[in-house]
């Protein structure tokens, strides 16, 4: 298993992260949005970096505080077959 980071400045980092946190997993964008109770469209929407009102404005506090966001996931590097 490896450790990946990942620093959040914007929301397609916010995206990416999500993203590879979810395949880390092994979970399809179907079953995390079951898993949250959220349409499927939901997630690709965060995944692809669209940007909602409350995380440009939660992305510019962190930017003018000097507020660092990071994502900590661990992904399983063993072959998949």
């Amino acid at each position: 298993m490896s450790t990946h980071t990942a620093r959040l400045r914007s929301p397609g980092d916010v995206g990416l992260a999500v993203q590879q946190a979810r395949l880390a997993r092994g979970l399809t964008q179907t079953e995390l949005a079951a898993e949250l109770d959220v349409p499927q469209s939901t997630i690709s929407e965060i995944e692809s970096g669209k940007a909602t009102i409350y995380l440009r404005r939660l992305l510019s506090i962190a930017r003018v505080t000097e507020l660092e966001f990071t994502a900590t996931w661990e992904a399983d590097d063993a072959p998949r077959g």
